[in-house]
């Protein structure tokens, strides 16, 4: 009798290509000075897994949709019917089809002439500022404006010049003295949830001919009579060359768009290097943002909710001596400073089931790290009471007296009380 006897093989071991030393230098640098001399050897992205009981406030789901059964139902009943798709980039798509009459229903509520669907956010901003300057146009960038519009600056070779947040008179000063170009700005900040002066920007920047961009990404979907945006609900849709917008916040997919001229829109397909040699967005994407986009213009409750929790919960952390930054949105920040204090702030918050979304070096500047909370028209006013409980308990816990945003607080706190007359 014969007994085959099938050997075993023992996996070999997989090994990369050796990095040369000035890659290997590169990526020391990052494990020495970050993970082991700042981070003590941990990760500042890697705190506590939540647990069943944990709110989750780092999604920017704001109007609560990632889970809305008509959404999903037009998503999965497309997904069925159409599978993925033609995978082709965009620029080969004409006549009728359903992204190019997604891309005009996203233009008419937006009330602009025309729009531009691209891949993400990032994609829009990046391709948009590489098809509007080059090495000879000032760009003149807010300090805080979202890192896919400093991307772009680079990319087009054009030449940034930034002002302090939201100082349009700073702003002036620089466009007088390198002359017009392209200003561009966040209507809502992601870092700080504070908000554009975007009246007296769009003032400024129009005496002096410049283009104006306006990043709407958090701010689309969640303001305006139906979630059209700031510059709509402010009236300045025909002075704002183009706007842009992340379709992965209030409207819970996967997607970025641009508001523009007709014009504009063909040139853009041709012309953005995103746009060209990326393949455009699947079927069943363009059915749910179809469908995301008839629940936020009928459903304004969601804004509504959005707006009342979230301006209570600002004003409960306010009183509790937590610097907001000026927030005046549903992203609340709570700057701690260093990043060994945002570590010690993210594990008390996460130790008692509070769990928002670290910001760091290269989205904040050096030691201005923070914990951001992404709120959402969902929340309970028991949810919103644990947070500010909590808020409230760890206030020793994690120093907050001695965080230099608090300092900045007291200070400006102390300024703007009224001065009693003493007799």
């Amino acid at each position: 009798m014969n007994n085959h006897v099938t050997p075993f093989l023992r996996p070999q071991p997989v090994r990369s290509a050796p990095e040369p030393e000035f890659l290997a230098r590169r990526m020391q640098g990052y494990y020495r000075d970050r993970v082991q001399n700042t981070w003590d050897g941990g990760h500042i992205m890697r705190g506590r897994c939540p647990g069943d009981d944990a709110l989750h406030l780092s999604s920017n789901d704001y109007l609560s949709l990632a889970r809305h059964p008509e959404i999903l139902r037009a998503t999965a009943e497309c997904l069925m019917n159409n599978g993925n798709g033609l995978l082709m980039s965009g620029i080969f798509l004409h006549g009728s089809n359903p992204l190019l009459d997604l891309e005009a229903r996203l233009a008419n509520f937006m009330q602009a002439p025309a729009g531009v669907l691209c891949q993400s956010g990032f994609a829009a901003n990046t391709g948009l500022v590489q098809s509007i300057a080059d090495e000879n146009t000032p760009v003149y960038i807010d300090m805080m404006a979202h890192m896919s519009l400093w991307e772009g600056i680079r990319s087009a070779g054009a030449r940034a010049v930034p002002f302090h947040h939201n100082d349009i008179g700073h702003l002036e000063r620089q466009i007088l003295k390198n002359g017009c170009g392209v200003v561009m700005v966040d209507s809502v900040y992601s870092t700080n949830g504070s908000v554009c002066p975007l009246p007296d920007l769009v003032a400024t920047g129009s005496r002096h001919g410049c283009v104006l961009v306006v990043d709407e990404s958090h701010s689309l979907g969640t303001h305006g009579r139906q979630g059209e945006g700031m510059v709509a609900e402010l009236g300045l849709c025909d002075k704002v060359h183009f706007r842009t917008a992340s379709l992965a916040k209030a409207f819970a997919g996967r997607a970025g768009f641009i508001a523009c001229s007709e014009s504009f829109s063909e040139y853009f397909k041709f012309e953005s290097n995103p746009a060209i040699f990326s393949s455009t967005l699947l079927p069943h994407e363009v059915a749910g943002l179809e469908a995301t986009l008839a629940v936020i213009r009928r459903e304004h409750w969601r804004r509504r909710e959005l707006h009342a929790k979230s301006a209570h919960l600002r004003r409960e952390l306010d009183a509790l001596g937590y610097n907001l930054n000026g927030s005046q949105s549903q992203i609340i920040a709570l700057e701690s400073g260093t990043e060994r204090q945002t570590i010690v702030l993210r594990d008390a918050l996460e130790a008692r089931g509070i769990f928002g979304s670290v910001f760091c070096a290269p989205a904040t500047p050096k030691n201005r790290a923070m914990i951001r909370l992404s709120i959402n028209c969902t929340l309970s006013p028991e949810e919103l009471e644990r947070i500010i409980d909590v808020c409230a308990d760890i206030r020793e816990d994690v120093a907050l007296s001695s965080w230099a945003s608090t300092r900045r607080k007291n200070a400006q706190d102390a300024e703007t009380m009224p001065q009693v007359a003493v007799a």
